[in-house]
């Protein structure tokens, strides 16, 4: 079962300055901002931000479905001819993450909560 897409994260070089960007996007200073991501919850979607997003191949922004169970919905997209982009990583406090790449080459982010 899907939540849809609740996540997008972007890869930053300049972390700083895209903190400073986004904040002005936002109005406000991010709600989770730490040396390895910065984050707002805006209108029901989390919007982040990856200062070593480009060292692990992100090449733009990536969009996250919420799902119940990451290894079945990544096994299923598997089956279906994706390909592993970024293994699945616990991220902290239980969250998982992952991502695929479908056959035209697009970025499927998958994401499960604790």
């Amino acid at each position: 079962m899907s939540k849809g897409i609740q996540t997008v994260i972007y890869p930053v070089q300049d972390f700083d300055a895209a903190k400073e960007l986004f904040t002005q996007l936002a109005g406000r200073k991010p709600d989770h901002d730490q040396p390895y991501y910065a984050g707002w919850k805006l209108g029901g979607q989390d919007i982040g931000l990856d200062p070593n997003g480009h060292k692990k191949g992100m090449s733009g922004p990536t969009a996250y479905w919420h799902v119940a169970d990451i290894k079945q919905s990544l096994q299923a997209l598997l089956d279906r001819g994706a390909t592993v982009n970024e293994k699945v990583t616990d991220v902290g406090g239980g969250r998982l993450v992952g991502s695929v790449k479908d056959a035209d080459g697009n970025v499927i982010g998958l994401l499960q909560d604790a």
